[in-house]
């Protein structure tokens, strides 16, 4: 299941993938190829096809066009072989389908003319699932928001003092001198985001938010909310990257600029499956969104191995989209993972894919199986760390995967703060409060960070801008010891060093006094 805090939704790299850079936006006035007219399926000696096989469950796929294929010619080949279209991107060639056809993707795979890969997103089958109650966020109590409170100096929020994090990475100085500009916009791509909350609501932008749960974005009005019983997760991360400077609660990263959510989470599950997520990054795209911030992995497969037909499909779905986006302006910006694995490293036991049904545990090289959107060309990966700039005993690590670092907490790194408590102070449904920590919460740190730099260089690229957070972020070396799972330290025997990165960190851990400078 995608990571929520604990396991929040994570993991990225910096691994050269195929995925279809030859797609442009000008894909639509190539030259369409035709569908081939060999019938489908099986033939009872005539010209035409056996109707498909409909006796399977029903699954949903991503087809994947080749350059010179036409979206309609596609369209009729998916109805062919016994789908139904649920939308199309025709700017990325990709198709998104459900069929009850156990050949569908083998059949529309046959005809290479039109599709360079087709895969299943998910193992189970389409239903409908209840909400169920998730998440272990410690709530804030209100002894200890009156004790915060009682601290707050002159230009605090009343929470403030709570909220170390801030100061780890300059960011209460930053807020001295630019908050950020409301026309920049960070897109949260997550469990959906509570508008109404107070730390929230003023700088919120419903223009720029919408529900892509199964596909295709619904903008009818509180659709990205989070569901009644679901996941506080993309309200946390919301809270961290904007909350305003307004006298209530906390204050965010970046307090002057706008967030938008774009939920892509399942109900009842928080499972993150590739549709949703293609399509919350061309939403992103096409609504002018400059960031966004993705604390999550795609589900079902905490790695997608090439070599499995299905699995390379949704990697190459997906390189199409953050591609697309980058193009249009957006920076993607990931976090690195909860399960303390090496990145870098040649071989990892995976023990939780598919986590839509039956897990089989097996050992991947994350060199060739990557974790996804974390693996992606042109995404920012992000390592998590606590008060005292120790990587956090979950975080993820990999050297040269790992882009830079920012504060995710760590319960075993006690901040001296009127709570002292090691995790991240953010916002939850309800106009409440609370504490989480992961990779989830470093994640909306250099979201805050970066929307901060594009506020400061507005005409920056994707690129540009993910250049100054590793030129503007301090230096971290390896460190002697860490904190391991048992709150025991330990030596930092696992990370390596290299032409100024380092596994744990990356570049360094990201400035926003830096970026508003």
């Amino acid at each position: 299941m995608a990571q929520l805090g604990s396991r929040s939704p994570e993991r990225r790299g910096r691994i050269a993938v195929p995925v279809g850079l030859a797609l442009t936006a000008s894909l639509a006035f190539l030259p369409p190829v035709a569908a081939s007219a060999a019938p489908l399926g099986n033939t009872a000696g005539t010209a035409a096809a056996a109707k498909p096989d409909t006796t399977g469950p029903k699954l949903s796929y991503v087809a994947n066009l080749t350059a010179y294929a036409s979206v309609k010619a596609a369209k009729k080949a998916v109805e062919r072989a016994g789908g139904t279209v649920v939308t199309s991107y025709e700017q990325i060639g990709v198709v998104v389908a459900h069929s009850q056809n156990p050949d569908f993707a083998k059949q529309l795979r046959a005809q290479r003319s039109l599709f360079v890969s087709v895969g299943a997103t998910r193992t189970a089958p389409l239903q409908t699932v209840a909400t169920t109650e998730e998440g272990t966020t410690q709530k804030l109590s209100a002894a200890d928001a009156a004790k915060a409170a009682a601290t707050a100096t002159d230009g605090q929020e009343p929470l403030e003092p709570n909220q170390w994090d801030l100061r780890a990475i300059k960011a209460d100085q930053a807020h001295k001198i630019n908050d950020g500009s409301p026309d920049v916009t960070v897109g949260v791509i997550d469990t959906g985001v509570d508008d109404t909350h107070p730390d929230l609501a003023p700088n919120f932008s419903k223009g720029q938010s919408a529900n892509c749960v199964g596909g295709v974005a619904d903008t009818t009005d509180g659709a990205w909310r989070p569901y009644p019983d679901g996941s506080d997760h993309g309200t946390h991360v919301a809270g961290t990257i904007a909350a305003a400077r307004n006298g209530i609660g906390v204050a965010g990263v970046a307090p002057g600029v706008k967030v938008a959510a774009i939920k892509v989470s399942e109900p009842g599950t928080s499972l993150f499956f590739t549709e949703a997520v293609v399509c919350g990054f061309m939403f992103a795209a096409e609504k002018g969104i400059e960031v966004t911030n993705n604390s999550y992995y795609v589900d079902p497969w905490l790695y997608n191995c090439k070599a499995d037909d299905d699995q390379k499909a949704l990697v190459e779905a997906l390189g199409r989209a953050t591609k697309y986006a980058e193009r249009k302006g957006v920076l993607s910006v990931a976090s690195a993972g909860n399960s303390n694995h090496d990145l870098a490293s040649n071989a990892i036991v995976d023990e939780s894919s598919p986590d839509d049904g039956t897990t089989v545990p097996r050992t991947i090289d994350p060199h060739v199986c990557l974790d996804i959107p974390t693996q992606l060309p042109g995404v920012v990966t992000v390592s998590a760390t606590g008060d005292q700039g120790l990587r956090s005993y979950y975080s993820s690590f990999g050297l040269g995967v790992v882009d830079v670092a920012a504060p995710g907490g760590d319960k075993w790194q006690v901040p001296a703060t009127p709570d002292a408590n090691g995790r991240v102070l953010s916002t939850v449904p309800g106009g409440g409060y609370g504490y989480k920590q992961g990779t989830s919460m470093a994640g909306p740190h250099v979201a805050g960070v970066a929307a901060l730099l594009k506020s400061a260089h507005p005409k920056a690229t994707p690129s540009q801008l993910q250049a100054m957070l590793k030129a503007q972020a301090t230096k971290a070396a390896c460190p002697e010891k860490v904190y391991d799972a048992t709150g025991a330290l330990v030596d930092a025997t696992t990370c390596q060093s290299r032409w100024g990165q380092t596994g744990y960190y990356g570049y360094g851990v990201v400035d926003a006094l830096k970026a508003v400078k």
